[in-house]
């Protein structure tokens, strides 16, 4: 068996890893024996990636084959089964994300023709529907990571995007394009950090050029009055500005060494 990809899940009274490959299957292993208590096939080509909602257990995939699976956990059981299949693409999907509020969940796939689709889920049936996709990747889209209403999207065409997802519609823009890489970015991850007057978060991105990069990106509030000369009056409308800055870079740190009173 080729490993290719993971996910984890845990929960108060047990932890399960999920570990996807090359040959097709998903296997599920309890992490306090190390003993693999599920195996099945997902998919009819690779699997390329695996995602577990850490609200309700349920588990995605996504592979080569062009699809996205939704598979739940049986009660009691450590058997799955699958509940969905969200096939919307002939292209390879490689990476997937989720980004989950009070009021709306939605999935997000890349795929290798450089599109990012995305499936908004019902609140009343529980199904995921197709909402559209955003395009912008000259070639594949090899990771993803939500985070609040802000999308970072990883490519083959060296540059990293970040979307931001208008609040109570679908409409997606794209506010920045990153391109310090000269590689394929193929790993992304993001936290969030909450400052007094701003909202801003740390982006760690891997790529094949070898290198680790840490951005961060400060969300700044930015009141301005509008006035509205039909009614005669001025409602204040926020504004956003989005400020992208890398953290800790390797010319940073090498400037910092040479200025230091103990070299």
């Amino acid at each position: 068996m080729e490993l290719y990809s993971f996910g984890e899940f845990s929960n108060k009274e047990e932890g399960l890893l999920y570990t996807g490959s090359y040959d097709k299957t998903v296997k599920v292993w309890r992490v306090l024996d190390k003993k693999c208590v599920d195996s099945f096939i997902a998919h009819e080509d690779n699997v390329n990636a695996i995602l577990v909602n850490q609200d309700d257990g349920c588990v995605f995939t996504c592979s080569s084959d062009g699809s996205v699976k939704l598979w739940r956990r049986l009660y009691r059981e450590n058997s799955h089964t699958l509940t969905m299949r969200l096939k919307f693409q002939q292209s390879p999907v490689n990476a997937l994300a989720l980004s989950s509020t009070f009021s709306n969940c939605f999935l997000y796939s890349g795929s290798s023709d450089g599109t990012i689709n995305f499936w908004e889920k019902d609140k009343f049936s529980g199904r995921f529907n197709h909402g559209g996709f955003l395009q912008g990747h000259r070639f594949a889209v090899l990771c993803l990571v939500a985070i609040e209403k802000l999308i970072f999207s990883g490519s083959e065409d060296t540059t990293i995007r970040v979307w931001r997802r208008e609040e109570g519609s679908y409409f997606h823009e794209c506010l920045a394009v990153l391109d310090a890489h000269r590689g394929p970015v193929r790993c992304l991850a993001a936290c969030l950090e909450m400052e007094k007057v701003m909202m801003g978060f740390l982006v760690y991105s891997a790529s094949l050029d070898h290198t680790f990069k840490v951005w961060r990106i400060k969300v700044l509030p930015e009141e301005k009055v509008c006035l509205d000369y039909t009614d005669q009056s001025d409602p204040k409308i926020k504004a956003t500005e989005y400020e992208m800055s890398p953290v800790l870079s390797p010319s940073w740190v090498e400037r910092k060494l040479r200025a230091s009173p103990f070299q």
